[in-house]
Order: structure tokens, then C-alpha cells, then sequence
């Protein structure tokens, strides 16, 4: 169906005062609000009818409710919060191996800051009831003097929010394509936090704006859907806040878009008062993409709003809710029958109520007092059909969502083998494991998200966060600068379930262990490398490997010599040097001339070594070593030469 923009937005375009700087943004705004609003109300009104289904306080009192939608939802929802997803930063250049592990320890240290185990759950909640949740992250908390600095993400409810009817994403795929050109939503705003705002214009005059929303307004409709669903009476707080004082909020429309500003198309954040008609503040957004993300359940493609578990589960519910109540009818049918009696021998009405040992009179008159009293007969109501109906309902919402009665913490209504439970479990993880790996794609894009909020915020050589890291040797502080978390490339992110991980895990351990077992057989093997990796393996920290396998005196001096590298300066070769150990440690130091060089001289080292063994002695005494520095062992110069050695230095 075409939509008309024209109509319902005659009365807020004459709204918009010409004389006003952004005035055709404001116009811009209302029509783009105005499409999405006509395509997205009904879904709108069927997601607030839905959670009234899912709360069910409403119900007739006489009648009872069924919980399919609820329990459905809250399996599906607890299997994929409890699966935490945990994140990892790499560096994407030679040298950024030590900004990927302090990116990946301020994250773990961010994630109790940001609330995200709660924002996780609303997030998951949302995902799971309307098909997709959304999480705002673009606000951030810079306060020197406490030395806080923290993304602050947001959940946004789903219902007032609208967008491009064309989107099937938030930003697209990688080139953008399917992403929404426009979006937002209503909220209020008292003046406190309007004038708190770096964003808002400076000569708003609040005598000018309105507290109410208007015609067109869908939060209004989702506050009292979720007031009706709660049991509440709905509240008239919207034509009377004007007499809150500092509570007072404001009618204010978030709206994201496309905007030509300065000479140029760039994405903008604004907020807009009266209906749409006048914008109160704008943000220019930095980047290419919105900073909103969204976590889809089951996704169709090229569409927003996929599948969600209402969508499976309402007409399950609501049939299986009038069973129930047909199942209780009949009951009470049987219980309390339908009776005739002969008024002519029973005269007394009251008679027929129910007594203990009550005694009935009756006259017969000279007939038989059989036949006073009858049944009505009436259709038998088949119990069977019912439970058969009941079932049916109850396996296809089980199938659709793969939550057996099992999955829901129930006994299986059938007794079954070991065998066919372990393969219906096996089935769940499987189909679980595709959702898991969906919300994996938009906690990447979270943590990417939080990642260029702190590279558009965190000030060079000023800012500092100082993050607590828990280790094998107890509680560390690690003060942290702009150039110890950015590199000149972004960094890649690697998001994992927990569950799948954990399998992972193990069966990479296993593979390892086996290999290992015949690989350190082989006398020229790197033990170490492999206990190393191995102990990654079983899941330890790098820390707590250091502890197990302390870095031998070789990587400590070509981890520092490292520095130098870097910097692509000069750094000698000893002819004591384990040179397999520095051509490992040297393999993550920049790529300059001083370190391509330095890697050719332990090259050429181990060839010399090999021909002429008698100028690379074994190890040296540890006090003849600590004691002269190494100044007395063998240096070698580039291209393998053995330099001369300094006599060491007289006090």
C-alpha cells in the first residue's frame, strides 16, 4: 500500500516557523516520522496487546490463564543470558599485541561498571519478545578529578521506537546497504536535563515547548499498554505535567537522519519539541555508522522485525486458554447438571437447594412420586478431543521454539529412553547454539561500538583510567593512556559463547595433549611454547602461566630489546643468546630496519653456531653473569661477526 505523507501532518508542518535555522529539518523530521508511524502502528498495537497476554492480570476472574508465552519465553531467555559471551580485542599490526590485552582487561573491567549483566538481560528480553532489542551507545562519562571515565549504554524499548520502513538493520551490512536512514523515538525531558544537555541550543524558550505528544504519539500508547497489562489504572500523568515543578518532563522526540549541514550529508542526532515542529538540539554524528545497535532472535533476511516468540506463541496461548476454561465448563457441567421438575408436585422452589439430610415433601395424589424430578439431557462433551487439542497446541509451540517440556525444567509427559533424550538435548544446544551465535554478531558490533567511544573521547596524553585486573599474584592497578589502548589500525574483536567456547576448548585440549605427547618426544621440540599454549588451553591466564613457567632470562632481555626495535634502534646479539627463544619474541616487534637486521644476525648465529660450536659456550655461571652484566660474553655485530668484548668498567 502507497502512503500518503500528506495526511494527519498538515497540522504539525504548519507548525514549523520558517524563520527558524533548522526549520527544514524540522520539516524533514515530521514527514519521515510520520511514514514510519502509519507503517509501524499496528505492529506497534499487537506488541502492546501481546504483553498484556504475556502478564495476563487482566483476565476475567472466573477464568484461568495459560503461561505458554511465558514459560517459552523465559527458557529460551534464561539459556541465552546464562551463556555469557566474552569478548577479545587483537591487535591487527606487528607490535599491538600489548593494546589488544589492555583493550580485552579494560573491557572485563568496564562490563561490572556499564551494569552490563543487567543491560544484558533487558537487552536479551527485548530480543526475545519483539524480534529484535536495541542498545544506545554514544553517551560517555569523562570526570578527571574522580578518574572516571566509562561508555554509559542504554536499553531502548522497542514499541516507541519507529524507523525506516526499508531498513533491515540498524547499519546495514559492511558497505551500509539495508541500514535505516531514519529512526528514533519519543521520551521526556525535564528542563533540568535538557539544559544539562552539551547538545541543546542555547536560546531555547521553554514557555515555547509542550509537554504533550500529540496525535501521532506511540509512547503514550506503550505506557498504558504496559500499565493495562500490570493491572493499573492508567494514568493521565500527560496532561498534567505542568503542575510536576522540576519533574516536570517534556514532550521530546529523539530522531535520527540524514541531514545536508555545513555543505555536507552527515548523519545527525535531533531533539525535537512540539510535536515534531521545532528543534531544540542537534548532534552531528561522528563515524560512519548510527550508534545504536540491535540483537536480532530469529532474523529473516532483508527484513527488520523477523520472528519473535509471541509470534510463535500468542495463538497457542489463547487456544489453550479456551480449552482450558471448556475443559473447567464441563467440569462444573457434570458437577452442577441441568435438572426439570414436575411444579405441580413440587411446589417449593427452595426445596431443591442443597442440603445435607434434607427431606423433600411431596404430594403425589395418588401417583407414583417417580418422574418429579429428571436430567436434562444434553451433547457429552468429548474430554478427549480436548486433550488432544490441548497437546497439539502444546507440541507445536515446543517444536517451534525448541523448548521441550524437559528444556523448561518439566518431566517429559512420555516416558523415554535415555537414548531419545540425550538426542532431543542435543537438538535444543543446536538449535540455541544458532541463536547464540546470532547475538554473538551484535556484541561484537557493542564492544566495536564501545571501543570508538573511547577513541573519540579519551584525550591524548591526558586522560589516564587506572583498571583493577585480578591475576595469579592478586589484585593489580594498571594505569592505562590514550596510546596504550589505540593503535594505528583498529582492532579486531573476537566474540565467543561461553558454552560453545568451553567445547571448543576442550576439544582443542585434547588434539593438544595428544599431539604434544609425540611432538616433545623429539628432542629439538619447544617444550615451553607447548606447555605454554597447552596451559592456555586448560584455560589459564597468561599471568597465571608465567607463574607456572617463569620467562627465562632470554625472553626477558629480547622482550626489552624489543622496545628498541620498535623504535627502530639498535640493539646487540649476544653470542650466549638462545637465539630460537629471541627469533620467537622478536616475531612480535615492529617491522623496521633495526629489526629485520637484529633477526638476520640470531640467523646467521645459529648457522656460525652450527659450523664453529666452540664460539657459543654452554650457559654461564649465573654469578659470572650477574656479576660483569654480560659485558664478557661474545657480541655479534650485524651479519653474524663476533664482536670485540669490553673490559668491564673499573669503579
Amino acid at each position: 500500500m502507497t502512503i500518503d505523507p500528506t495526511i494527519d501532518i498538515r497540522k504539525s508542518l504548519s507548525k514549523v516557523d520558517d524563520k527558524d535555522e533548522y526549520a527544514d529539518l524540522a520539516r524533514q523530521s515530521i514527514t519521515e516520522y510520520t511514514i514510519d508511524w502509519k507503517n509501524q502502528k499496528p505492529k506497534k498495537d499487537k506488541q502492546g496487546s501481546m504483553l498484556k497476554l504475556y502478564n495476563n492480570q487482566k483476565r476475567d476472574n472466573s477464568k484461568v490463564g495459560d503461561t505458554t508465552m511465558f514459560t517459552i519465553h523465559q527458557t529460551v531467555l534464561a539459556s541465552l543470558y546464562v551463556d555469557r559471551l566474552s569478548v577479545e580485542f587483537d591487535g591487527r599490526e606487528e607490535g599491538d599485541e600489548d593494546v589488544g590485552l589492555n583493550l580485552t582487561s579494560m573491557a572485563e573491567y568496564d562490563y561490572t561498571d556499564m551494569e552490563k549483566d543487567r543491560l544484558d538481560y533487558d537487552w536479551d528480553w527485548d530480543t526475545a519478545f519483539f524480534g529484535r532489542g536495541l542498545v544506545s551507545l554514544e553517551e560517555y562519562i569523562r570526570d578527571p578529578k574522580k578518574g572516571i571515565y566509562l561508555p554509559v549504554p542504554h536499553n531502548l524499548d522497542p514499541i516507541p521506537f519507529v524507523r525506516d520502513p526499508f531498513a533491515s538493520s540498524v547499519n546495514g551490512d559492511r558497505t551500509g546497504k539495508g541500514s535505516a536512514k531514519n529512526m528514533g523515538y519519543e521520551m521526556g525531558m525535564t528542563k533540568e536535563e535538557i539544559e544539562s544537555n552539551p547538545n541543546m541550543f542555547d536560546d531555547i524558550n521553554f514557555k515555547d515547548i509542550s509537554f504533550n505528544y500529540g496525535a501521532q504519539s506511540i509512547l503514550q500508547d506503550a505506557i498504558s499498554a504496559r500499565e493495562e497489562a500490570g493491572g493499573f489504572q492508567a494514568t493521565k500523568g500527560f496532561e498534567m505535567q505542568e503542575n510536576l515543578g522540576a519533574n516536570a518532563e517534556y514532550a521530546i522526540t529523539i530522531w535520527y537522519t540524514h541531514y545536508r549541514h555545513e555543505g555536507k550529508v552527515r548523519k545527525v542526532k535531533a531533539w525535537l519539541a512540539n510535536d515534531r515542529s521545532k528543534v531544540i538540539g542537534m548532534q552531528v554524528i561522528k563515524g560512519e555508522k548510527w550508534p545504536i545497535i540491535d540483537r536480532a532472535l530469529y532474523p529473516h533476511s532483508n527484513d527488520w522485525d523477523g520472528t519473535s516468540i509471541p509470534d510463535l506463541t500468542e495463538d497457542k496461548q489463547r487456544a489453550r486458554a479456551v480449552a482450558q476454561n471448556l475443559g473447567l465448563d464441563a467440569m462444573k457441567a457434570d458437577l452442577y447438571p441441568m435438572y426439570i421438575y414436575d411444579s405441580k408436585k413440587i411446589t417449593n422452589r427452595n426445596d431443591l437447594n442443597f442440603g445435607y439430610n434434607k427431606f423433600l415433601p411431596v404430594d403425589p395424589k395418588g401417583e407414583s412420586i417417580r418422574g418429579a424430578i429428571e436430567p436434562v439431557n444434553k451433547a457429552k462433551f468429548s474430554m478427549g478431543l480436548l486433550d488432544f487439542i490441548y497437546t497439539s497446541l502444546d507440541a507445536s509451540a515446543q517444536k517451534a521454539t525448541a523448548t521441550p517440556e524437559i528444556q523448561q525444567g518439566a518431566l517429559s509427559s512420555k516416558d523415554r529412553t535415555l537414548g531419545e533424550l540425550n538426542m532431543v538435548s542435543s537438538n535444543v544446544d543446536t538449535r540455541y547454539s544458532l541463536s547464540a551465535k546470532l547475538f554473538s554478531m551484535s556484541e561484537k558490533k557493542f564492544w566495536l561500538r564501545w571501543y570508538q567511544v573511547y577513541k573519540d573521547n579519551f584525550a591524548d596524553e591526558i586522560d589516564e583510567k587506572v583498571i583493577r585486573i585480578v591475576g595469579a599474584f592478586g589484585n593489580k592497578w594498571r594505569p592505562l593512556k590514550k596510546k596504550d589502548l589505540m593503535g594505528r589500525l583498529d582492532p579486531d574483536v573476537t566474540v565467543e559463547s561461553e558454552v560453545l567456547s568451553r567445547a571448543k576448548q576442550l576439544e582443542e585440549r585434547n588434539a593438544l595433549t595428544s599431539y604434544f605427547t609425540l611432538a616433545f618426544q623429539d628432542g629439538t621440540s619447544n617444550r615451553r611454547y607447548g606447555l605454554k599454549k597447552l596451559g592456555r588451553a586448560y584455560g589459564l591466564k597468561k599471568d597465571e602461566v608465567e607463574r607456572l613457567l617463569p620467562p627465562t632470562i632470554d625472553e626477558r632481555i629480547a622482550e626489552k630489546q624489543n622496545d628498541l626495535l620498535n623504535d627502530n634502534k639498535f640493539a646487540p646479539v649476544l653470542a650466549e643468546d638462545d637465539h630460537n627463544v629471541h627469533l620467537e619474541i622478536h616475531s612480535k616487534a615492529n617491522e623496521t630496519d633495526a629489526t629485520k637486521a637484529h633477526r638476520e644476525t640470531h640467523e646467521k648465529a645459529l648457522s656460525i653456531k652450527k659450523v664453529n660450536p666452540e664460539f657459543f659456550p654452554e650457559e654461564p655461571e649465573v654469578t659470572d653473569f650477574q656479576q660483569t652484566g654480560g659485558n664478557n660474553l661474545p657480541v655479534l655485530g650485524a651479519g653474524g661477526a663476533v664482536a670485540p668484548r669490553q673490559a668491564p668498567t673499573q669503579a
